[in-house]
């Protein structure tokens, strides 16, 4: 089965646990710090498997795979306890590295470190005391296939690389919930979000209207008026130029023409922007919270916030 890194498998993995990230967190056996927790390996299913411990100055800054059935996580002190790991275990673990291919074979072997009585027959160690509850379960010898158990069967289910189950391995992958006693107080709240949705679409344009426009021009032109008189005067005397043929009297005439012709100008200049206007839209609802209620009898003695909400 294949295993991933959680960050990889999700990204936002912390939203799943209330801002909580296990990555970071020290490591401890007992009351001694024996490390941190560099990562979380998860199945195909994003179940929990392994966690990647450094074990730091305690076995020289070795990393290597811890079931994450052998872990007790305490979020309120951001602590690890394994308190079962002992350092012939982690000795003798493969150390986990960036490019080190997890198949079958290398969960195998670390599993059969993990096993009590596989540990024992393979280091001459004794199984952790945390761990002896696991001494029922199965093990494999030859890392393939189970050959019984101390349960009182007869006959245990086999199993190969194409048909293993983390089930076999109860003690090493399933989290015991009675060393996490909580209990969960749940409360709704109102999540107010926004959409942006396009309401309509305004469209600005030019277009060309003809109308008929009538100008008057007033024009001037000149034109010639000649008029005969009798004289009153009596005789005159005729001058040199008297009698004279070829004599002419020009009068230059003129005339006013109109010059009408378009010229465009700018009659208007319009701006087009958008401006956001702001609004408040309230909605109510009725949302549900859940409170402790601690039920008593006798005279025990109740401490923290739960006991101002005990009933009798």
């Amino acid at each position: 089965m294949a295993l991933y890194k959680i960050k990889d498998f999700d990204p936002d993995y912390r939203d799943h646990f209330e801002g909580h990230d296990i990555k970071g967190m020290d490591l401890y056996s007992g009351d001694q710090k024996i490390g941190s927790v560099n990562d979380v390996l998860v199945d195909e299913e994003g179940r929990f498997r392994y966690l990647i411990i450094n074990t730091g100055a305690w076995i020289f800054g070795k990393q290597v795979m811890l079931p994450i059935g052998r872990a007790r996580i305490d979020y309120s002190d951001n602590h690890v306890y394994a308190d079962g790991l002992t350092k012939q275990q982690v000795e003798a673990l493969p150390e986990f590295t960036e490019d080190l291919k997890i198949d079958y074979d290398q969960e195998e072997q670390v599993r059969n470190v993990y096993r009590p009585t596989a540990a024992t027959a393979t280091t001459g160690l004794e199984a952790p005391l945390e761990s002896s509850a696991a001494l029922n379960s199965p093990v494999p010898v030859d890392g393939t296939a189970y050959t019984g158990s101390s349960m009182g069967a007869t006959t245990a289910p086999t199993y190969d690389r194409d048909t293993y189950n983390y089930d076999y391995d109860a003690d090493l992958y399933a989290i015991d919930d009675t060393k996490h006693p909580s209990l969960k107080l749940y409360q709704e709240r109102l999540v107010a979000n926004k959409t942006r949705a396009k309401t309509g679409e305004v469209a600005i344009g030019k277009r060309v209207e003809t109308e008929t426009a009538r100008v008057s021009v007033p024009v001037e032109k000149e034109r010639v008026v000649i008029e005969r008189s009798t004289p009153t005067s009596g005789t005159i005397t005729p001058d040199a130029t008297a009698f004279q043929e070829g004599e002419v009297a020009r009068v230059e005439v003129y005339e006013e023409t109109p010059d009408i012709h378009k010229e465009a100008f700018v009659r208007e200049e319009v701006t087009v922007k958008k401006v956001v206007e702001q609004d408040t839209v309230t909605a109510e609802e009725q949302i549900r919270r859940e409170e402790l209620d601690v039920d008593t009898q006798g005279r025990p003695v109740v401490e923290g916030d739960a006991a101002k909400r005990k009933k009798i």
